[in-house]
């Protein structure tokens, strides 16, 4: 190997050398604070605000879908598209109701088109496309759920940690802000929504309020009511947070617990509800001529609707029966 090749191979790799630790020491950290800086001021589904965004911020009317034909419809309908969209956000997800309903439509028509290619029975890939539409609604709940879960996991710590700055002397709406810094998500976006929205001219007791419609838990309106009560009447907030954090880490406690005496009978109630349709495509398989008559004769096809409102209904009640109150 000539020294010129040498020359340049010991080149590069000192230039690499040096562009790795530049990249490590300057450029790295720079983009972590820039990344933590877009991620305060990025709030649900608001990005880079104008004046116009942020006037929708406090008066709450941002628009329900991008295609302003869709977001029309949706308007005339609000009873049924707000309660989704309250659902979208309690998720977390960065979408808008027209977003769902497409999404929706799109997957049940590609459902029924290859139900329909795959059986030629027009019943069954109505059924399926139906089904198949609803999905990502379920999907969109579950998110909801789990997120609404792991709120109220860490809505204790941020009650003591907004009491804790109130201790400290600082204003209400100083740990509002510490909260939505110290905490992760979900606990830390809602209280900064909150904290956005008053800071961008809302009322105070409004902004709590949202906080409470977006959070449906009990515990978030005891937290809005105490410190609404407090702001009225006055008092030692610090306090009323202090005994706030141990009751609602009590009532978790015994959610556990109830969750723990029900594990028996919620999976009893699992098995009951897919035991029908996975023994039905289990005999689909396995004898595809006896069960073709469910489809094919007109007495079959009414088995099927009773069957599937009868699973429909001993769902909902197993589902009451083990959906206990605490």
């Amino acid at each position: 190997m000539s020294l010129a090749v040498v020359t340049l191979i010991t080149f590069a790799l000192v230039l690499a050398v040096f562009g790795a630790v530049y990249w490590l020491f300057a450029i790295r950290p720079e983009a972590v604070a820039q990344s933590a800086l877009r991620k305060r001021l990025k709030v649900g589904r608001i990005t880079g605000m104008n004046p116009e965004q942020l006037a929708s911020l406090v008066r709450k009317d941002a628009p329900l879908s991008d295609i302003a034909a869709l977001d029309s419809v949706l308007k005339t309908v609000e009873r049924v598209s707000r309660p989704v969209q309250q659902l979208i956000d309690r998720a977390g997800l960065n979408a808008t109701v027209g977003t769902l309903v497409l999404l929706c439509a799109v997957t049940a028509l590609a459902a029924y088109a290859l139900t329909f290619a795959v059986s030629r029975l027009p019943f069954v890939a109505l059924i399926i496309g139906l089904i198949a539409g609803y999905l990502p609604v379920v999907i969109v709940q579950f998110k909801a759920k789990s997120r609404v879960h792991k709120f109220e996991e860490q809505f204790p710590e941020a009650i003591d940690l907004l009491a804790r700055s109130l201790r400290a002397g600082h204003a209400f709406t100083t740990g509002l802000s510490l909260v939505a810094e110290e905490v992760p998500d979900p606990v830390g976006t809602e209280f900064r929504l909150a904290f956005d929205r008053q800071n961008f001219g809302m009322p105070m007791p409004e902004a709590l309020k949202g906080l409470a419609e977006r959070v449906p838990l009990l515990d978030a309106r005891f937290f809005v009511t105490a410190v609404l009560t407090q702001r009225e009447a006055g008092g030692n907030l610090a306090e009323v947070l202090d005994n706030l954090a141990t009751v609602i880490r009590e009532r978790f406690r015994v959610k556990r617990q109830v969750r723990v005496v029900t594990a028996h009978a919620r999976m009893t109630g699992w098995v009951l509800v897919l035991l029908p349709p996975a023994l039905a495509i289990v005999l689909t398989m396995l004898s595809p001529e006896h069960m073709s008559e469910l489809w094919t004769d007109p007495t079959g096809v009414k088995m099927v609707v009773a069957a599937i409102i009868a699973q429909i209904v001993g769902s909902l009640i197993i589902r009451k029966l083990v959906d206990v109150e605490y």
